[in-house]
């Protein structure tokens, strides 16, 4: 016996509930492997089984005529008790009705059945970046050097973000490496984005007002691993325009891989980008009457 079957057993006898580790986490050891002694079932205690006895046994006949009769004779204990409860006890009672049941072959019987495949975790990464603590910029895939640079020059270019760009954030889902079957891909998929987005708000002071998405929300391949991404669209669970995963409002622009390949598309983008300077002007101006009259109140 191992020792680690021995520490199992000393922690039962205590009664302490020894937990084990369901996943293995990334650049975790692996769990020792031993073999586990297999518990036996518990004898049923006679009280169980006379109760048993009782509540099965036959109920006592009436007399229909006044003529005396005979008494009987006396029989063991185990005699009264009828033949079900015996049965019962010894576990042959199942197979006695199985084996009464005429065999009738059923559609569900006759074709043999398939276990479903257990559902794996959807894959994808995402680069965010969150401009003064309002506007949630995301990507899909790792954003470049070259890309960020881009970012950054048209946002000063709409008036948006004057300073230098925040440090951009790397998601990736799933979290672990070792990926374990779940119930609904899409469901953990979901929480997983939302619970990341909240944690880093929470921890940076974040008030998030909109969302702000570059590129296709189809089923893409991101550029740098070359990886197929799972459709972002459902993630984000975007509909009318928000995104009901994140409770944002969503601005879609192009890819900014495909902004300088040419000019054309950075001309088609200036109208859009013009209209959302203005957006920002007005959401920051609406935010300090705000903090004003929250000011003036306190």
């Amino acid at each position: 016996m191992t020792q680690e079957v021995t520490r199992r057993h000393y922690l039962d006898a205590m009664g302490i509930t020894a937990w084990a580790a369901k996943y293995q986490l990334p650049n975790a050891l692996p769990t020792e492997v031993c073999e586990w002694e297999e518990p036996t079932p518990a004898p049923t205690p006679p009280r169980e089984r006379l109760q048993a006895l009782l509540d099965d046994a036959p109920a006592p006949r009436r007399q229909t005529s006044s003529k005396p009769q005979a008494p009987e004779p006396q029989v063991s204990g185990e005699t009264i008790a009828s033949p079900s409860a015996v049965r019962a006890l010894l576990g042959q009672d199942k197979q006695t009705q199985d084996q009464k049941k005429p065999a009738i072959a059923s559609p569900e019987a006759a074709t043999p059945s398939v276990e479903a495949a257990p559902a794996k975790p959807l894959k994808f990464e995402l680069s965010c970046v969150c401009l003064e603590g309002r506007w949630l910029v995301l990507q899909g895939g790792e954003m470049s050097v070259l890309e960020q640079q881009l970012l950054a020059n048209l946002l000063q270019a709409a008036g948006i973000q004057r300073e230098a760009l925040p440090e951009v954030s790397h998601f990736i889902w799933p979290q672990m490496a070792n990926a374990f079957a779940v119930e609904d891909p899409l469901d953990e998929a979901r929480e997983g984005l939302a619970a990341f987005i909240a944690g880093s708000a929470s921890r940076q002071g974040w008030r998030l007002e909109r969302l702000l998405w570059w590129g296709e929300l189809a089923a893409e391949f991101d550029t740098n691993s070359g990886a197929e991404q799972a459709p972002l669209d459902r993630i984000l669970n975007v509909t009318d325009g928000q995104s009901q995963t994140l409770s944002l409002p969503l601005w879609q622009g192009p890819a900014l891989a495909s902004l300088p390949d040419g000019s054309h598309s950075k001309r088609d983008l200036w109208p859009a980008l013009q209209a959302l300077g203005q957006l920002w002007e007005a959401e920051k101006a609406t935010d300090v009457q705000l903090q004003d009259a929250q000011s003036e109140g306190d």
